[in-house]
């Protein structure tokens, strides 16, 4: 048995290779300046989980499943009546990755998932928010490989926001396309 810790692949080229192409291309002065990962957040609202609670245990487990990590429910805020919807009832779920999880989540997204999705051209870059976070929509939860596709009732789609320590723009999305992401081409899809 060896004492080795278990480092994952893409946080490791973060430090070997990613972290030095950053501070060369917006000369940063310390290390320290150079935008990371901070976490990765999934979250997924539920239609119908008002009239059915089974829905939010199901998305529960395939959050759990899809992230590696305990999933939670999220709850109702405040009192619809137009939606029959009360405070505190379950209406979703959510997953916040950190560390080895999200690194590890990142990779399986990145060279697994995204590419089973249908007529797959890159994903969009315009969905910063403007202080360094980037959220991706996925439109079905069948494409990550931890779902058995003839268990699945419904077909459901989750938000993953990217949230980093870029202050711009412009910092996240080179971050984001050093480690990988497959961002789709403006020039090549106008030809």
């Amino acid at each position: 048995m060896s004492n080795a810790k278990y480092t994952p692949r893409l946080q490791k080229k973060y430090q070997d290779e990613v972290r030095s192409a950053l501070m060369k291309r917006f000369n940063y002065k310390t290390v320290m300046q150079v935008p990371r990962l901070q976490k990765i957040c999934l979250n997924q609202g539920i239609n119908g989980a008002v009239g059915d609670k089974k829905l939010v245990d199901i998305a529960v487990d395939e959050m759990t499943r899809i992230s590696g990590q305990k999933a939670i429910a999220t709850l109702s805020k405040k009192d619809i009546s137009n939606f029959k919807l009360r405070k505190n009832m379950p209406i979703g779920a959510r997953v916040t990755l950190r560390g080895t999880n999200m690194y590890d989540f990142l990779d399986r997204l990145i060279s697994v998932s995204l590419p089973r999705v249908r007529d797959f051209k890159g994903i969009n870059d315009k969905a910063f928010d403007g202080r360094g976070n980037y959220t991706l929509g996925i439109t079905e939860q069948i494409i990550f490989p931890e779902i058995d596709i003839d268990k699945v009732t419904r077909i459901s789609g989750m938000d993953i926001t990217f949230v980093t320590t870029a202050q711009t723009n412009e910092e996240a999305y080179e971050l984001l396309k050093e480690l990988g992401m497959p961002f789709r081409n403006i020039k090549k899809d106008n030809q």
